[in-house]
């Protein structure tokens, strides 16, 4: 479970994996009886600092704001059950009742439970509860029940399921900062049996695929099945076993700067868009901040800023990552497994341009945030589409302009 979106600076839940191999594989055989789900998403890397689509749920449905988090299997909404601890909402509390509660002894009740560790029990038979701590020590405590969610598809009907989910009635604030009052919950699209694209597979309404394309604009769009994969141009990875834990991981990489290996070992990373910012442990993280530091013109000086740790102002202030892009080199991941597996992280994909115009580093230190492995954020998957197939085992991913709407993203990912 990774990065739930507590703050701008840090927001893991406890999961993520990554894989190495990189192959232009064939894309996924297409079967007409799944359908794909589109959603348009709103939010930014900064200032707002996570990316969220609107889900409807219930029965009449209403729409409530959902955090995506790729690096977390529960999807969960602040719930009115009573609410014991719940935070500034969108939207009205969901209001449960005793007959959308799912039994202790349900398999997806079992499963979740069994990845939460072994203390947690069910209290009563009748409900299945659960606790669940991100990183950040964010926390949310609740029961899970299943409700109706009615889901966009892409020839522009709706489909209805029955999905389950958590109602979550006492959330705890992560230590980095303050609960984003912009969303109702949180969208977990982990690999775990209770996410809800696993429900979805399971139910036979789409395959076991997602992707999502975040802007630099702000916004961007998400989708559940295979009809949206391109059929050229996407680099593919196998998806590694994280040591870390169940997290989308194209295993290790070795980091360059400027096309320039750095000399750090290979490192291990995981894709998480549950996380704003991108976090490397303190070797590569210290490698590229001495890279950045010996490349910069003297026209760049070191300043502080409330935004990030580590932050240039220029002569005038800056508007655009653009605006400074030129003293910037690229970072280049090289995944193991491939011959020609990698990502190129170009300055805009690794840099934020501040309310005061400074030029700050979206790549933090891991070990400070206490992360035990390397997390490919939001800021370094902007206008990338990025590509989780579990049917396959593999990660893709293809730049393109990504604040296109979904439906008219064919001619942009061929």
């Amino acid at each position: 479970m990774a990065a739930a979106r507590w703050a701008p600076i840090a927001g893991l839940l406890l999961l993520l994996p990554f894989a190495a191999t990189p192959s232009r594989a064939a894309t996924p055989a297409r079967s007409p009886s799944s359908s794909t789900a589109v959603f348009q998403l709103q939010g930014d890397v900064y200032p707002t600092g996570h990316f969220y689509a609107t889900l409807s749920i219930g029965d009449p449905a209403k729409p409530y704001f959902l955090d995506v988090d790729t690096g977390s299997d529960l999807t969960w909404l602040q719930c009115d059950a009573p609410c014991k601890s719940c935070n500034k909402v969108p939207h009205p509390l969901y209001r449960p009742t005793k007959n959308k509660l799912l039994p202790c002894a349900n398999s997806l009740c079992t499963a979740l439970l069994r990845g939460l560790g072994a203390n947690n029990k069910c209290p009563s038979p009748q409900q299945c509860d659960y606790r669940i701590k991100y990183t950040d020590s964010a926390s949310s405590q609740g029961v899970l029940v299943t409700d109706s969610f009615s889901l966009p598809l892409r020839n522009s009907s709706n489909v209805r399921a029955s999905l389950t989910f958590g109602c979550g009635y006492d959330q705890q604030v992560g230590k980095n900062g303050a609960v984003q009052a912009a969303t109702d919950g949180l969208l977990g699209l982990g690999r775990g049996s209770v996410s809800l694209l696993s429900q979805l597979k399971q139910q036979g309404i789409t395959k076991n695929v997602l992707g999502h394309c975040l802007s630099t604009n702000g916004g961007g769009f998400l989708f559940f099945g295979d009809a949206m994969v391109p059929t050229s141009r996407v680099t593919w990875v196998p998806m590694a076993r994280s040591t870390a834990g169940n997290y989308y991981s194209p295993g290790s990489a070795t980091l360059y700067f400027d096309r320039r290996s750095l000399g750090v070992k290979p490192m291990e990373v995981v894709f998480d868009s549950g996380s704003t910012y991108t976090y490397f442990s303190a070797q590569p993280y210290q490698a590229v901040v001495s890279a950045l530091k010996g490349s910069l013109s003297k026209s760049l000086k070191q300043v502080s800023d409330p935004s990030l740790p580590l932050c240039w102002k220029g002569q005038k202030s800056f508007k655009s990552v653009f605006d400074v892009k030129k003293d910037f080199k690229s970072l280049l991941l090289s995944f193991a497994s491939g011959k020609n597996a990698v990502m190129e992280i170009p300055p805009e994909n690794y840099l934020i341009v501040t309310k005061i115009g400074n030029v700050c580093l979206g790549i933090l230190d891991g070990s400070a945030a206490k992360l035990s492995f390397n997390v490919i954020g939001d800021i370094t998957m902007q206008d990338q589409m990025v590509i989780y197939d579990n049917e396959r085992g593999q990660l893709g991913w293809v730049r393109g302009a990504c604040s296109r709407s979904a439906k008219s993203i064919t001619s942009f990912f061929p």
